[in-house]
């Protein structure tokens, strides 16, 4: 990044200055396909027409308030969310891992208010991303985002994703929880088998555990359900963590838990400056409505479908560089073969003007706006066609 900002991303060159449904433009004029959407966020494209409406008329009467004070619009979209999902609680944060930081207290909160204060560790998995706070990077666990923060901190055990015997293996009195993505992001795009998760569910219900989900990149229509384990009867969780797409690009998360989950989360435990604010809420309505009006959910499997079987017609005709497609609904992973950088594919693309993103186990990453229509899907995967065919091996 330019001085003065740290130099802890390294962007493009490239400059946007603003952006319509799925396309973001330069000052110029230039328009790029976007599929990567803020990484999974932008989840109705840019400048949504009601998205823009609310937050200029929220704007013009009440920024801030703090949670001093009730934000009907919080009470609204809590509503909102506990009659489509599991939950009875909602606490709105501002990004995914404020969301992440809630379901962990909350997990831990549980079992110290029903006398078992003993019971703190939480089993979560390789590949996992949870978010850059300190508790975060540590429930995650990746070697790379420790380095350099000091010891480790005490209470994870990490097991391998989707071996449901390690997770039994690691299960003790002190266990707490068991956190896992229904679809893992940043680990590769990996989309467990359903008996996995309700596995998991069995053994939370079996040893007294609390089941936490982190549907940050996962949720909020992204995989043609509002939230991925919905897709899975049978594996509901106690407390969950949303984020990126439930704001539809302005900051905003929420940790959702069922009444049980959240009895110990009284005044006083927990708490957030801006969460849950009136310019937030206000979008995060608007994002709401849209992602559960009638058909859009639908239009989201439809397109998804058609361009999971394009992508699959694309790896057929460069198999010698992608090993496999994989996903859920429009979080599309594309694995590369070794000696292919899933990086240098994102600029190759990036030059004939799509925008693409990388994720870990050399995957190329696809997180475009669930606004795409089929006909953006075979724009992207002409691109992708071209940029495979210039990509060289790494020397």
């Amino acid at each position: 990044m330019p001085a003065p900002m740290m130099d802890t991303y390294a962007p493009p060159d490239l400059v946007f200055d603003h952006g319509k449904g799925p396309r973001l433009f330069t000052a110029s004029g230039d328009g790029y396909l976007d599929f990567i959407s803020g990484i999974a966020v932008n989840c109705l494209g840019h400048a949504h027409p009601k998205a823009v409406a609310a937050l200029n008329e929220q704007a013009g009467k009440l920024w801030h308030l703090s949670n001093m004070f009730k934000v009907p619009a919080g009470v609204e979209l809590a509503e909102k969310l506990t009659k489509a999902t599991f939950a009875d609680r909602v606490f709105f944060t501002n990004s995914g891992a404020e969301a992440m930081e809630c379901a962990l207290k909350t997990a831990r909160r549980y079992h110290y208010v029903n006398g078992n204060p003993q019971r703190y560790r939480i089993i979560t998995f390789t590949g996992a991303f949870h978010g850059r706070t300190y508790g975060a990077i540590n429930a995650g666990g990746n070697p790379k985002y420790l380095e350099g923060f000091g010891p480790a901190m005490e209470g994870f055990d990490q097991v391998e994703f989707g071996d449901l015997e390690a997770v039994k293996a690691v299960i003790s009195d002190e266990t707490a929880a068991i956190c896992v993505e229904p679809v893992q992001g940043e680990g590769g795009v990996r989309a467990p088998e359903d008996s996995f998760l309700r596995g998991l569910r069995q053994l939370c219900d079996e040893h007294g555990l609390m089941l936490i989900y982190d549907e940050v990149q996962s949720g909020a229509g992204r995989t043609g359900k509002l939230f991925a384990h919905q897709w899975v009867d049978g594996a509901e969780p106690d407390i969950m963590a949303a984020a990126k797409g439930i704001g539809g690009g302005f900051p905003m998360g929420a940790c959702l838990a069922t009444e049980a989950a959240a009895k110990g989360m009284v005044v006083g435990t927990h708490g957030s400056t801006y969460g849950g604010g009136p310019l937030a809420m206000a979008v995060g309505n608007v994002v709401f409505d849209e992602l559960t009006s009638d058909g859009f959910l639908d239009q989201v499997v439809e397109v998804s479908n058609y361009l999971t079987q394009q992508l699959h017609g694309l790896m057929d005709r460069h198999a010698d560089k992608v090993e496999e497609v994989r996903g859920k609904g429009l979080l599309i992973g594309m694995k590369l073969k070794p000696g292919f950088d899933p990086k240098k594919l994102a600029g190759l693309a990036r030059d004939r003007h799509l925008l693409i993103g990388a994720a870990g186990d050399n995957v190329s990453r696809l997180a475009p706006p669930l606004v795409i229509t089929k006909d953006d899907a075979s724009e992207a995967v002409a691109v992708l066609d071209e940029a495979l065919g210039a990509l060289e091996a790494t020397a």
